[in-house]
Formats: C-alpha cells, structure tokens, sequence
C-alpha cells in the first residue's frame, strides 16, 4: 500500500464520517514558542484550548510535521526521521472516548477492500492511562482481549500542554512486528518489536501548576472535552509495505537509493553505512519539504536547523567515500518521489534547487577551510607531542565553521591524533544550556495567550482601516501585566481590545500603526498594535490622560502622516519585488520583508551580489512603474481561484480560504496581500535603493528609502557633491576621476612619510644598541622609547637592536606608549635563548605589571596592558630577571 494511499484513506475515512477536511498547515508554525509544526494538532490548538472559537466541530487533517529533538537517533532506529506526516482526527466539544477508539479500530482492521487497512486485530495491542477504566472498557467491549490492553503511568499515558490548562489521559495503538524484532511482553516492555502507530488523546481534565510530567494536580473536568488523535503515516506505511523502517518506503527510499549508487556501496552490506544512507535519505527530505515551505539555510532560527540538516547529509555522503557535490542528484530523486503528494516540490524546484546547491558548494568550501584550520591544529599538536586534539579546537572547528565532530574525528585519526571528546562534549552542552535558557527567558516573556480567549469568544476583531483614519467603537477588554482588568489610569501601559479599529496590527511586513485611542474623558497613546491570537487585534497603550474602563466608548485615531508613508512603503515593495523579478528572472522570489513610513526592506531569493549597472536598471524599472501612475487595486478571492490569476503567496505567510489580492498596474505585480496601500503608484512618489548585500549564501537584500525620505536623501548627496565641486574647483561630471587622482596623490605622499618614518625610526637603533649594559654574561637593553605610532614601530626597533649586537648572548627589551595603552616586546638571539632566556616567558611577566596580558614564541614576544607609569618598573624587573 503506497504513502499516498494510506493517506488517502485516512481523509476519505473521516470526511464520510462528517470531519471538515483541513489541508496541511506549513511547516513554519504560527506558534511563537515554536520554530517549526511539530505535531499534528499544532495547528488546532487553539481551537483545542479554547482560544479561538472552532469553525467545525470535528475535523482531520495530515499535517506535514518536523522534529529534531532526536536528530542522533535518525538512522539508527525503524521510526525516528525529522520530518514526518501525522495524520490526525479532532474532535471539538463534539464526540469523545467511545467514538474516537471505535473510529480508530474500525479504519486499522477494515479490510483494504472495504476502505481500511487490514491490520490483522491479532497484532494489535493497547495501552491506556492506569486509572482510565472506560477506555479500557471501551477496549474490551470491540473484543480486545485483555491481556493485549497494558495499563501504563503518566509518563507514557497521560498528556498535558506542560503548564496549567487543558489536560487527559491517551490511550496509544501499537502493531506487534513479531519474535523475530524482539522480547515478548507487548508495549510495556519498551522494545523496538512493538511500534506505535496511533495515539488516542482524550483531553477531558483541568490541570493545576506542576514542573514534571506527574506533579501536578487535577483541577476538575473541562466544559468541552475534546478529542486529539494522531496516527504516525510513514510507520504505517513501513508496516504496510512489508519493508524493515521508514527509510524504505516508497517516499523515501529512491534517495536511499540514488546515495547507495552514488558511494558505489551496497544498502545491507554493512550497519555503518547504512544508518548514513537512512540518514542523507531522511534529511534530503526534510530540507526539500522546508525549503519548499520558505525556509532557507542561514546561521539562526528555522534556518539553522535546515542548515545543520543538509550538512549532516554531506557528512554522511563524505563518510560514505563521496567528497562531491552529490545534492544535483539527490534533491531531484526526493523531489519526484514527493511530487504526488505536494505538488509545490516539483513546481517550486528551480528556487529550490538553486538555493540547495549553493548552500552545498559553500559547505564544501567550508570543509576546505575547516581542513586547513585542522591541519595547523594537528600540527601544533604533534610538535608538542601530544596524540589528542584539545577539545576546545574541535568546538572552534564546529561552532565557528560549522564542521560536523564526526568529520574532526575522522580526519585527526587519519593523522593518528584522538580528540578530547569530553572538553569538547562539555563546551557542546554549555552552549546548549545557553540556548536552553535563552529560549526559556524568550517563552517566558510572551504572555499567557488564555487571557484573549473570553475576548476572542466576542468574535473577530474587525479593521476598518483600508477606508477610514477613524472608527468608533467600545472597550471590550483591558489587560495590565497580563491579567484581565476593568479600568486602567493615567501613567499605566494596558492592552486594549476593541470590537472594531482603524489601527493596523503589525503583519505582512508592515509595521503597525501609529495613533491615539481616546474616549471621554481619556486618551490612551498608541505603542504597539499586534495579533496574539488569530482574529483578535490587541492596542498596546500607555494612558496619557484621565481613566479608561471596559464598555467606554472609544474612537481609534491613525496617525495620517504615518499612515500615508506606509501606504508608500508597502506599495514600493510590491514595486520594486516586480521590478526584480522582470530583471533578474522568476527565480527571484521574495523572501522576507520590512516596511514601515518613508523605509523598506526586502529580502529575496539570489546567490549573487547585484552589479551596479542591475542595481540601476531595477531602479529606475520602479520608479518608471510610479511615473506611469499605475492603478493599485484590491479584492477579495478564494485562495485557488487568486492563484489561478497569478497572484505570488509570499513564503512564510499564512493565509485562509479567502484572500486579498493587490493589484499594481494589472497583473504586473499581482500579490496575495492584507497591508495597507496607495490608490495609485504616483502616490509612491520616489524609490531609492540606498544598499544590497547579502543576508545568507542564496539570499539577497535591498534597503530603500521611499517618498519624501527617498528626496530629502537625495537632496543631502546633491549638497555633498555641490560641496565638492565648489572645494575641488571641477565640474560634477569630472569628479570621479579628480578624486581618483587625489587618492593616488594621498597613497604616493602616505607611502613616502612611511618610508621618512621607517628610516627615522632605523636612525634610533645605533643610540639603543649604545644604551646595552652586561648582566652577567649578558648584553641587555631595556629602554622606554616614550610615544609611537604602532607596535609594528616598537617590532621594527627590537629586531634591528638584536640583529647589531651580534652573536653573544643578548636580550632586547623595548616600550612604549601605543594609543595611551603601553607595550613591550621582548626578543631573544639563539645564544641568549640556548641560556635559557626565553623571550614569550618575559613578556608574559612585564605585561602582568603593565596591568595585561602576553605572550609568543622563545625568539620574539608581545605583551600589553593598561598602566603606562609601570612601564619604568617593568623594565627593571626586565634586569632582574635575566641576572637571575
């Protein structure tokens, strides 16, 4: 039974049995908390908490899904990949236990003729929470006997969000793969013979404040119990189509494939490279599926994780004896076994596989930089004899130029070097404990989203904005510190909710609004305007006079001027995106965007920098579209049918079943889009690139200011090159080249004083070399030479003092003031080091009396400080040391 199938069933099953449907939300989640859907019912939560009210009341869905908690099991267990479909039926207030494990037992053991999978009941088994006597009556009256119904604690059966609000038992599906993958014992004994296919969530109770899984206290029974449930689709599609993992099935197995003949290796052959084959077919996939979604390799967030995907697929192929680049033939063979159930894969392919390639070749030259900062490591390692790496060089190799441990280790045992892998496992979970907490200080400074539910339960918020400045309206809600108030005074920062607004919360890429809300008696300053919940629009405010109270009348006021130049802003983006592309090609896909009065930003799809002369012509393409005063126009479509016309959804985006569609100029710039806008492009008035650099190996980025910012920059460059011209006394048109000649003029004049200095400074060694006094048996100088330029002067004076005192042993010890900050450099001649002077052991001991730091080899060393009235002191010390 092919992937596709299995999942067609599914749908079929549930949407007989009158579940609305859902397609797959994106893999880039709306939950702030979360980079990526890492569940099925990520999408329905809110729906599933209470937050916003359900528009139906059961539903199903097969939800694309990423994972990387356990990305080091990928490969080596049957069921661990990073990205997953789980297969879901939800139930909102509507049916509960009895129905969800009827609806579960029937699809599982229903003949394939009849619509079902065909699971044979006898290999079935079940586990409920240990106290959920109805689920296990419910288990035995479908005939499970029982003894294939396994009473478990809350840590496998029993599901919470983690903090207080909804919470119930489950009750999870296992197939018994049979003796030959393992112990007897069913689900209980933990072992890889028993695998979960369906778990049964019976979200029914009101949980309290707890820390761990089992710590907490029970509340009461919710209003609505709810049912969540999620059937793992590649596990029962390993099982169904008779093959040992995930990896082999028909939507996996032809990168498997395509790596196996690639490395000229057998798959079976041997364990090793077999998890590497699991591992490049799993994490091809899972980058395929992200970048199809907008994610793009970078050094943060969704993009790091993606990165750190498509590298380990590298390693694994080098592991696997392939250095090339391999990706031009694994991506195509993902992309056409994926096709079928994601059309975008295919369609979307180019900007994909642009992106995807680059990202390989950088990393591949990145291997070669890493190899050489390696080999200088080993090196320094062998000269001080030693056979171990220092594990913080193993860290600098991973953190700083992303080089997998694994490719470390295996390159210092080619050169008969371990790694000191517990220094550098150490560093590892230091930096994760970092992020840990960072990401914990992030959660926790978002507010408890429940507070909007009873706001939410009023219905949508409703935006006026795109017609009016203004909107009366009432206070449905305060909120101050996160909690629900009734009045709110002068000095406080609240949230306001209101039931309609003219202030447009920040989406899209457009900044949010700037305004008042005022009332009798009041007026409330506006800060912030967002959507923490979908449908509900929320006023960040500080009361700037009298008192605010919930059901208060109240008039939002939008700032014109700032409204006016974000109309600009947004319109010149959509601008100057269909200007990008005209030039440079379809290929050239908006990635990102920022746009707020008189300035906008946007990122986009493109491995290299823009030439000047592009630059230009996508310049002058914009503004030649405001020239011609192109109408803009907005409508409201179905999402197929916008498409359909061509309208460009923006990745990262969300939209719902019915769009806004902004036309500039008629289908020339055609874009799904909700912010606000001009009614014509002249309104725009002026578009000036102002930089374009690159935000990551196959993303661009250009900044521009838009209307009266874009002059009044102008006007500032015309007042600069007027002032040129007049200081310089040449035309404007000649100005490049006299300015050119100024500079080689300057480079021949600094090069010449650089050479009057060097020759001074060459003029003071014969004084130095006379100041030399014997201690000992040997010739010492230890001079202040009071204030230079660099240290680089105080170098040049050291060697050439050692190079005239000759063969006997002799030590220099020269300082001076650099930038207010002392220096001193020590340097030593063979005799004086064959004495037992080392010159790096020295400096180390002046720079600690110059309040710093120091150090270098025994011939010639460097240290600094902070303190240079100790420089007196330290040259004696100097004296005393070496008569030692």
């Amino acid at each position: 039974m092919q992937t596709a199938d299995i999942r067609g069933r599914w749908l079929d099953f549930f949407a007989d049995r009158g579940h609305t449907v859902v397609p797959s939300a994106s893999l880039v989640s709306d939950d702030p908390s979360l980079l990526f859907t890492v569940a099925g019912m990520v999408p329905f939560v809110p729906y599933l908490t209470g937050l916003v009210p359900a528009p139906f009341p059961r539903a199903t869905s097969v939800q694309k899904c990423i994972r990387t908690n356990d990305i080091e099991e990928v490969g080596k267990t049957p069921r661990h990949g990073t990205f997953f479909q789980m297969s879901g039926n939800f139930s909102f207030g509507d049916y509960f236990k009895e129905q969800a494990i009827s609806y579960a037992w029937e699809l599982l053991t229903s003949s394939e003729a009849d619509g079902g999978y065909g699971f044979a009941e006898k290999d079935l088994w079940v586990t409920v929470y240990e106290n959920d006597d109805e689920a296990f009556g419910y288990w035995r009256a479908l005939g499970l006997p029982e003894n294939r119904i396994q009473r478990l604690g809350m840590d496998t059966n029993y599901w919470s969000t983690g903090q207080p609000g909804p919470a119930g038992p489950c009750s999870e599906i296992f197939f018994d793969r049979g003796p030959a993958f393992g112990i007897d014992g069913g689900p209980a004994t933990d072992d890889d013979r028993y695998v979960e296919i369906w778990n049964l969530v019976f979200m029914q109770y009101l949980r309290g404040e707890g820390t761990g899984k089992n710590d907490f206290q029970i509340l009461g029974d919710l209003p609505k119990k709810n049912i969540d449930t999620g059937m793992g689709l590649e596990r029962v599609a390993f099982l169904k189509q008779g093959v040992q993992n995930m990896y082999e099935i028909d939507q996996v197995r032809p990168v498997l494939d395509r790596a196996a003949a690639l490395s000229g290796r057998r798959y079976g052959a041997d364990h090793e490279d077999d998890v590497r084959m699991r591992i490049v077919a799993d994490h091809v996939r899972s980058s395929l599926m992200l970048m199809s979604d907008g994610v793009m390799p970078s050094n943060e967030g969704r993009g790091y994780i993606l990165r750190r995907l498509m590298r380990r697929s590298v390693r694994a192929m080098r592991l696997l004896g392939v250095d090339a680049a391999s990706f031009t033939e694994l991506f195509p063979a993902s992309r056409d076994a994926m096709s079928a159930a994601y059309p975008e894969v295919a369609t979307d392919y180019d900007r994909i596989s642009q992106a995807a390639y680059a990202e390989e070749e950088t990393f591949l030259r990145t291997l070669a930089s890493g190899s050489s900062v390696l080999d200088l490591a080993v090196a320094k390692t062998k000269s001080a004899q030693k056979a171990e790496l220092p594990g913080d060089t193993a860290f600098l190799l991973h953190d700083t130029y992303g080089f997998p441990i694994e490719i470390t280790l295996e390159m210092a045992e080619e050169a008969g070097l371990s790694v000191n892998r517990e220094a550098f496992d150490t560093l590892m979970a230091k930096q994760r404990a970092m992020a840990k907490a960072d990401a914990k200080a992030k959660k926790t400074h978002l507010a408890d989203l429940s507070v909007y539910s009873a706001f939410r339960a009023h219905g949508e918020t409703v935006f006026t904005g795109y017609d009016m400045l203004q909107t009366e309206s009432s206070i449905l809600g305060l909120i101050v510190d996160g909690a629900s108030v009734n009045r709110a005074v002068a000095g406080d920062i609240a949230e306001v909710i209101l039931a309609e607004t003219a202030l447009y919360a920040e989406s899209g890429g457009q900044e949010a609004d700037a305004g008042l809300i005022v009332g009798p008696g009041y007026e409330l300053e506006v800060l912030d305007v967002q959507k923490p919940v979908k449908g509900l629009i929320s006023h960040k405010v500080q009361v700037t006079s009298g008192e605010v109270g919930v059901g208060d009348p109240a008039t939002s006021v939008v700032d014109p001027d700032w409204r006016r130049g974000a109309r600009q802003a947004h319109s010149g983006t959509h601008i100057l995106h269909a200007a990008l592309r005209q030039v440079l090609g379809p290929n050239a896909h908006q990635s990102g965007s920022y746009n707020k009065a008189g300035f906008f930003r946007l990122d986009f799809s493109w491995n290299q920098a823009l030439s000047p002369a592009t630059r230009s012509e996508i310049e002058e393409i914009s503004n030649n579209a405001i020239r011609d005063n192109l109408e803009v126009s907005t409508r409201e479509l179905p999402l197929t049918e916008a498409k359909a016309l061509g309208a460009m959804a923006l990745f990262g985006e969300k939209y719902g079943e019915t769009v806004r569609v902004v036309d500039i100029g008629g289908p020339w710039s055609r874009e799904l889009c909700a912010g606000t806008h001009v009614a014509s492009s002249a309104e725009i008035g002026m578009i000036n690139l102002v930089s374009e650099a690159s935000v990551g190996s196959t993303n661009r980025r250009v900044e521009s200011l838009v209307g009266l910012e874009a002059f009044r920059d102008l006007a500032a460059e015309r007042a600069i090159v007027s002032q040129l011209t007049s200081n310089l006394k040449t035309p404007r048109e000649q100005l490049p080249a006299k300015i050119m000649d100024l500079m080689q003029s300057l480079k021949a004049a600094e090069k010449k004083i650089a050479s009057f200095e060097a020759r001074a400074l060459s003029d003071r060694v014969p004084a130095l070399v006379a100041q030399a006094t014997r201690i000992g048996d040997l010739t010492v100088v230890a001079e202040d030479l009071g204030t230079l330029n660099s240290a680089d002067d105080v170098r040049m004076l050291v060697t050439g003092t050692r190079e005239r005192l000759g063969n006997d042993p002799a030590v220099v010890a020269l300082a001076a003031t650099v930038g207010d900050k002392p220096v001193v450099i020590v340097a030593t001649n063979a005799a004086a080091r064959d004495a037992g002077q080392k010159a790096g052991a020295l400096a180390k001991q002046l720079a600690g009396i110059l309040g710093g730091g120091g150090g270098g080899k025994d011939d010639l060393a460097q240290g600094g400080g902070t303190k240079v009235e100790l420089i007196p002191e330290a040259l004696s010390t100097l004296r005393t040391l070496v008569a030692r």
